[in-house]
């Protein structure tokens, strides 16, 4: 008997293995930037600098997880830790004029890909999908808040 949920999970499976498949690259065929540091210097951007712990919280990952790919994007000057100052034993991650750079170039290289991509779909599907991908977000994210388990 057909379950739209199983059609559903099935699509959300293949949805999450093209989207790990993809890489943005530039026509010379440079990596434009992964994911894990384009999240990173996005929310920098966006939001100004923050203390890891809540980098890590704002992902859901553990600080550990977040610790490594912070470094990652140290090491490339995109990002800067400096020392809490309410807080000497908590770091403060900022974005450096580099990672500004970075992240909107990568930006820029996302929409350019996104526009090719979508090139077949009307504006009205374009629309149709970005609401129902709004939707999906906010009910996995009330549903991931309401679940988290207390530390």
């Amino acid at each position: 008997m057909y379950h739209p949920h199983e059609a559903i999970a099935d699509q959300l499976f293949t949805f999450l293995r093209n989207t790990a498949a993809l890489q943005l690259r530039t026509p010379q065929e440079e990596l434009v930037m992964d994911r894990s540091c384009y999240v990173i210097l996005s929310l920098l951007e966006g939001q100004g600098p923050q203390r890891l712990g809540r980098v890590a919280a704002e992902f859901r990952l553990d600080p550990s997880t977040i610790t490594r790919q912070v470094q990652a994007v140290v090491q490339r000057g995109y990002a800067e830790k400096t020392p809490d100052p309410s807080d000497r034993r908590a770091s403060i991650l900022s974005l450096t004029s580099r990672g500004r750079d970075a992240v909107r170039a990568a930006r820029e290289a996302r929409l350019e890909f996104l526009d090719e991509l979508l090139a077949e779909w009307t504006a009205a599907e374009r629309e149709e999908f970005l609401h129902a991908l709004k939707r999906f977000n906010a009910t996995t994210g009330r549903w991931l808040d309401s679940s988290q388990q207390p530390s």
